[in-house]
């Protein structure tokens, strides 16, 4: 029995690149993979632009809930993908790491946000989708 593996999208504030990161490998993959997200210091909410942009693929992640990264996501996780470069993890992770570089949509519309979705979509069709 082979198990779905899991791929960790990490961030900042789990708000905005990294719930679109896991938002984007469920539309993408299906039942290929298991996603989830994480912050270090997570916000309020989930970003309403990266949320308008994702509703327009026909799914609605409003109402996720940010939340920390911890030591068992990093166990658990088959890839972690760190959103931003050079984040500092509290512990090491059993699984892959991959660091991508996406700009932060924090203070962005959905306009400015929808050609990062589309990147990080194409990162993620070009990089795990492959797999």
């Amino acid at each position: 029995m082979t198990t779905t593996p899991t791929v960790l999208f990490v961030c900042q504030h789990n708000a905005g690149r990294s719930q679109l990161g896991a938002a984007l490998l469920e539309h993408l993959a299906g039942d290929r993979f298991t996603a989830t997200s994480a912050g270090f210091a997570p916000a309020e909410t989930v970003n309403f632009a990266v949320a308008a942009t994702v509703a327009e693929l026909g799914m609605d992640i409003t109402d996720r809930v940010p939340r920390s990264v911890t030591e068992e996501d990093l166990q658990t996780a088959d890839v972690v993908v760190l959103m931003k470069p050079g984040l500092q993890l509290p512990g090491t992770p059993r699984g892959e790491v991959l660091q991508w570089e996406f700009p932060n949509p924090e203070a962005w519309d959905a306009e400015a946000v929808r050609p990062l979705r589309e990147a990080v979509s194409a990162k993620i069709s070009e990089t795990l989708l492959t797999r």
